[in-house]
């Protein structure tokens, strides 16, 4: 298997959730709306909790989020599952593909992802391997 790296831009709509039965002003819920362009091209459904601290810049979000599109030439579905934090402003990120998730053409696909925000955009910096 040959690891590749491929980067793109995407677009991303949040929208609240309404909350779950643990009533705490920080914990909120997220559905996942996204578009991917570049080497992956396709859109994303999901879902996201998020927890937001009192010090500013310092959170944590799990999620769990089913792409359905193209990575290069093949044409498939895979889930990416988020677990990430913000300590005072640094990112720390761990996006996988969920093992054994992928399916057609993309059957096999393993990887990680990095999301980085520039100019008010987004982007994916995503590390696969495929067999």
């Amino acid at each position: 298997m040959v690891e590749k790296n491929v980067t793109g831009e995407f677009h991303v709509k949040l929208t609240p959730q309404k909350p779950a039965e643990i009533e705490e002003p920080t914990l909120g819920r997220m559905a996942i709306d996204k578009r991917f362009e570049g080497p992956l091209t396709g859109q994303s459904k999901g879902m996201m909790t998020a927890f937001m601290t009192e010090v500013k810049g310092s959170a944590g979000y799990v999620a769990m989020e089913k792409v359905s599109g193209k990575l290069e030439s093949r044409e498939g579905t895979f889930v990416l599952q988020h677990s990430s934090t913000m300590e005072r402003g640094a990112p720390k990120q761990n996006i996988i593909v969920v093992p054994d998730s992928a399916t057609g053409a993309l059957t096999g696909l393993s990887g990680s992802m990095v999301v980085r925000i520039e100019g008010g955009k987004h982007f994916y910096d995503f590390t696969y391997r495929l067999p």
